[in-house]
């Protein structure tokens, strides 16, 4: 394999990852060179595009397309109003926070994120948070299967890490996973005759219609 000599400083769940990304996409490959976290995120502060990083890997991101901007800019903000008022304290990010996988050695960007009470910060870089309560990615053909698969795996290893929605842009379609243990998440799908989808982790409903507010599909 060409990477083969890089997968060797890899994790075995970020080497699943970096598989399935060049799989989805023979366009994406990883520059031939291990980085650390620190010039990872050095070059991401001076960079014009976004890239993740994975474990010495650094991977440039693909342009999202307007359905799937909408669609992370409605869920962020239907979180947003959802979480207000509630007892307890919650806080929404967009898509420009990144996440650090701090047992993987990960650095991704969710579409939207919420975390409880205050964000907790990797070494005090408020570039790069450790504590994702939910998380929120909208799929595309590129990275549907990772999303639900490769990068799934990546999540969980994050302990704050408590339920995950899988939104669909092409259809009206919302999947939950919500931790109930440590190893058992329990499954909702959501389509076009649900009116609402519960995220347990919250206690909140979200309205379907609101996510997908002027989408055309």
């Amino acid at each position: 394999m060409r990477f083969l000599v890089i997968f060797l400083h890899l994790k075995k769940k970020t080497e699943m990852a970096i598989t399935f990304l060049e799989k989805s996409d023979q366009s994406i490959r990883p520059a031939p060179k291990v980085y650390t976290l620190w010039e990872y995120l050095a070059r991401e502060e001076r960079a014009k595009e976004k890239h993740e990083f994975y474990n010495g890997i650094i991977v440039k991101m693909a342009n999202a397309k307007f359905n799937h901007n909408l669609i992370s800019l409605n869920t962020a903000y239907s979180l947003k109003i959802a979480v207000k008022g509630l007892s307890e304290k919650f806080i929404v990010l967009g898509d420009n926070q990144k996440v650090y996988i701090e047992a993987e050695n990960v650095a991704v960007y969710p579409d939207a994120l919420v975390i409880s009470e205050k964000p907790i910060f990797y070494q005090n870089r408020e570039d790069i948070l450790l504590n994702p309560v939910v998380i929120v990615e909208v799929l595309s053909r590129r990275t549907s299967l990772y999303d639900k698969t490769a990068k799934f795996d990546l999540y969980k290893s994050i302990p704050s890490f408590k339920e995950y929605v899988l939104i669909d842009p092409k259809k009206m379609s919302v999947e939950t996973r919500y931790r109930e243990e440590i190893d058992l998440w329990r499954i909702t799908s959501y389509n076009a005759d649900s009116q609402k989808l519960n995220l347990k982790s919250l206690g909140i409903t979200l309205e379907m219609n609101d996510i997908y507010e002027n989408v055309v599909f």
